[in-house]
């Protein structure tokens, strides 16, 4: 966990991602992470990934106002243009989720990483644009009540 840390703000310090902790509000405690990434300022996009979150947290609103959260300050504050997500195309709990939220699929990039044990991971590719955010929002408020 301490080296995945560091990587993180060794990350966060070249300017290429930007971690969050996700805090259960009710609690106060750490359920989760998440990050920007893959940030590209001349073109104004970046990824939202890297995520994961405690058992407990899973396939409940978390992920819902977590990425709400992140998607409203991209596009709203600094003026992203695309945000897009990738998910290991044998992990559908993943992109399911994306898609959940908005994602609109766009394509699988096949054998994009080397995994440790050798096999090759293909990549499933989605993004929301900012002419498809105001719908978007919508429809996470609406989840979210």
């Amino acid at each position: 966990m301490r080296a995945w840390v560091e990587n993180l703000l060794h990350r966060q310090q070249q300017g290429t991602d930007l971690p969050f902790s996700v805090i259960f509000r009710e609690t106060g405690k750490v359920v989760g992470a998440t990050r920007y990434m893959d940030i590209r300022p001349v073109h104004r996009g970046l990824e939202i990934g890297g995520t994961w979150y405690a058992m407990d947290y899973q396939r409940t609103a978390v992920n819902t106002e977590t990425k709400y959260l992140l998607l409203e300050y991209a596009f709203e504050t600094l003026g992203c243009i695309r945000v897009q997500f990738k998910a290991d195309i044998r992990n559908e709990r993943s992109w399911r989720a994306i898609e959940r939220i908005g994602g609109v699929r766009e394509g699988i990039l096949r054998n994009q990483y080397i995994l440790q044990d050798g096999t090759y991971r293909d990549s499933i590719y989605y993004s929301i644009l900012d002419r498809e955010w105001p719908g978007v929002k919508e429809w996470l408020e609406k989840m979210l009540g």
